[in-house]
């Protein structure tokens, strides 16, 4: 039997990556809609689950995915309160590529410095989809989390849903200008970067050789987030600092990506969300 997976993204155009990751991962045929608002995935889903037999929808699941996690959140409550009895199919959200790129950057920082329970982690940009997902993994695993906003009001909104979905220590700061980035990294030993494309954040007297363990960048468009990390950067050790760039990260979050995928057709009732997409993680190098 064909493995059906139903795409359902909360932007006008379906996610192309996610089409060739889904592809990638296992499944034979996709089926992609755009512009899904939370009410609609009701009848979408009635049209995945009444199609075959109970047994059979092991070979059917739902990928949610867009550019606003807050849409692809409710969108992912909405599937679940569809879902009954026997009817029911795998489930994964990865909004914007939030929860397999979040994922990814943990565990590269996690299997430099290990448990990071009581050390100190920045993460700039902290408000968007990936920076509120690492931020939350970071915190629910210990680590005392800072995150900056350039406007401190989202800064403090962001706070507030991290704690309230992963628990763990979260605080927020204003971070407008890069000439700030030395301050705020004081004393930090994890530092990740997920601003936006093409701006520099922390510039490189901010990080190096200040105590500083590992630096994640997540910006692939020059100029780089951090500067002096490379794109391909993927453990190299820099100014006694190891670091990661984007493609250094990238490489494994495809490869959890399409573990993921995988999964959803292994059994079915999985819901794959950030910590499961984490638990998940740990048996990939």
């Amino acid at each position: 039997m064909r493995k059906l997976l139903l795409q359902l993204d909360s932007n006008r155009l379906p996610s192309v990556f996610d089409r060739v990751v889904a592809y990638d991962g296992g499944a034979d045929e996709i089926m992609s809609y755009g512009s899904i608002t939370p009410p609609d995935a009701r009848d979408l889903i009635y049209g995945l689950i009444f199609t075959r037999g109970p047994k059979d929808l092991v070979n059917s699941a739902v990928f949610i995915g867009g550019a606003d996690i807050n849409v692809g959140e409710a969108i992912l409550v909405a599937a679940q309160e569809t879902l009954f009895g026997p009817f029911r199919v795998s489930l994964m959200l990865d909004s914007n590529g939030s929860n397999t790129t979040a994922v990814a950057a943990v565990r590269k920082i996690v299997q430099t410095i290990g448990d990071p329970k009581g050390k100190r982690a920045v993460v700039t940009a902290g408000t968007g989809p990936v920076g509120t997902r690492s931020a939350g993994l970071l915190a629910s695993a210990g680590a005392d989390v800072l995150i900056t906003s350039r406007r401190g009001p989202d800064g403090e909104r962001a706070t507030r849903n991290i704690i309230a979905r992963f628990g763990g220590k979260v605080s927020c700061t204003q971070m407008s200008e890069p000439s700030q980035a030395a301050a705020i990294l004081e004393g930090a030993q994890i530092l990740l970067n997920c601003g936006p494309a093409g701006v520099q954040m922390i510039p490189r007297a901010a990080w190096a050789n200040r105590g500083i363990q590992v630096a994640v960048d997540l910006n692939a468009v020059p100029p780089l987030g951090i500067e002096g990390v490379e794109t391909n950067d993927d453990g190299k050790v820099r100014d006694g600092v190891t670091v990661f760039g984007a493609i250094g990260v990238g490489g494994l979050k495809t490869k959890i990506h399409k573990r993921c995928i995988a999964r959803l057709f292994e059994t079915s009732g999985t819901v794959l969300d950030a910590e499961a997409i984490y638990d998940l993680a740990q048996s990939i190098g």
